[in-house]
């Protein structure tokens, strides 16, 4: 990728205040990319902006901070609202905000699983809305950060909250397989990656050791590249195209969850 391959291009980082998303958005902002930084709450948002023109000598006109706590849906919408006027053209949308399931069955004031909402229906909500924006100019791409453990994973159709049986592996792997199913969508281009395993807050899911957030979060930013070719639905595990979960090609179950997701975000994205 050659060093301003992204200049002239407005890209939105979900999760920018830490981990991946923080150096996904430093890379593309030294690449020439005007980056949205999106923070659980304003002053998060903020100090990643400021810690990158400090840090990392970016320039502040290229950074935009915007706030939403992904447990609270309404929250989304407004912040969707605020960037769709603030840019009506919007190239790339990076869905990486995540969260590891907590111990105990944990249900937000909109009454989904915590982790199902911030992982998935958080961004499936984000992406509807800025639908707009993103197929305004041909090209405009969605990149899901997702994981390996998708494989693993089930959606329960008739329990997406697993109130029933609940353990936090299971319900973090079903927001990695909602996320991962919802790139074969048609509405808007995307793909999905799984950036390896990262020395992130989510390292003690996986493993004891990683590699850098930086490391990670270049194959995100590759994938940002509008030289880079995407397919719609495509799976990369870091570098490498390959088949995801045999549910994440399935054009029905791609239909069913999006009902799914529609029905638990309350039709908010009519």
């Amino acid at each position: 990728m050659s060093d301003f391959a992204l200049s002239s291009r407005t890209v939105l980082v979900t999760g920018a205040t830490s981990g991946i998303g923080h150096e996904a958005a430093r890379q593309l902002a030294e690449r020439g990319a005007t980056v949205l930084l999106h923070g659980r709450t304003a002053e998060e948002a903020r100090a990643a902006a400021d810690r990158l023109i400090a840090t990392a000598g970016i320039d502040a006109d290229r950074l935009r901070p915007y706030a939403a706590d992904f447990a609270h849906l309404q929250e989304v919408e407004a912040m969707a609202e605020h960037v769709v006027r603030d840019h009506p053209h919007l190239d790339v949308l990076v869905n990486n905000a995540g969260m590891a399931a907590p111990e105990r069955h944990t249900v937000t004031a909109d009454g989904n699983e915590i982790a199902f909402q911030v992982n998935f229906l958080a961004h499936y909500l984000l992406t509807c809305l800025l639908e707009p924006a993103l197929t305004q100019d041909p090209g405009g791409r969605v990149v899901n950060v997702s994981s390996s453990l998708h494989r693993t994973a089930s959606i329960q159709w008739s329990d997406p909250n697993r109130s029933r049986r609940y353990s936090r592996l299971t319900a973090y792997a079903q927001s990695q397989l909602a996320l991962t199913v919802f790139a074969a969508d048609p509405r808007v281009t995307a793909v999905s990656v799984h950036p390896g395993v990262c020395d992130t807050a989510l390292l003690p899911l996986y493993a004891h050791e990683g590699v850098t957030p930086a490391e990670g979060a270049a194959h995100v930013v590759r994938l940002c590249d509008p030289g880079v070719e995407i397919v719609n639905g495509a799976y990369y595990d870091r570098a490498e195209r390959v088949d995801p979960s045999p549910l994440a090609a399935e054009d029905r179950t791609v239909k069913r969850l999006n009902k799914l997701a529609d029905l638990l975000v309350g039709g908010s994205t009519v």
